[in-house]
């Protein structure tokens, strides 16, 4: 005889995980590195995840992750590059803002790698993104641009 072992599945666990509380933009900025300027303000930082959505829809228009960036910077492509500000450790990045200040390009800072992920529809987070003008979102593109090189710079 063979008895039928029927499993339950504990439904309270699943619903737990994916009614996490959503992280707000001021307790994200609580996490970031001390280096993280300068730091996009709320509005402009939900105006560069939907330039990246945008981007991502476009094959070569978004470079992302820091190999393919730091290739394609040290290679003379121009755009907007957005940083992760919760990088950890933060050595393996940061000499790419002072590069980006060399070749003359708009940068800023983003408080969540996960969150630029999720911009560009992919489950894992990237440390950083490059983006490059396309016609398609080209107000958009001029709108982060311009709030980016009004962002207040290191010295």
């Amino acid at each position: 005889m063979q008895e039928e072992i029927k499993m339950e599945v504990d439904k309270s666990i699943k619903e737990e995980s994916s009614d996490a509380p959503e992280m707000s933009y001021e307790e994200r900025l609580e996490l970031v590195n001390a280096i993280a300027k300068p730091m996009a303000s709320k509005k402009l930082t939900k105006k560069i995840y939907k330039c990246i959505k945008k981007a991502s829809k476009h094959k070569t228009y978004l470079r992302n992750g820091l190999k393919d960036v730091q290739k394609h910077l040290r290679k003379g492509e121009t755009g907007l590059v957005v940083f992760a500000g919760d990088v950890y450790p933060i050595e393996i990045m940061c000499h790419l803002p002072i590069v980006c200040e060399d070749k003359n390009i708009p940068f800023c800072f983003t408080p969540s790698r996960l969150d630029i992920g999720t911009a560009m529809n992919v489950k894992r987070g990237s440390l950083m993104v490059l983006i490059k003008e396309h016609p398609d979102y080209k107000d958009l593109y001029d709108e982060v641009k311009s709030a980016m090189i009004t962002l207040s710079t290191p010295l």
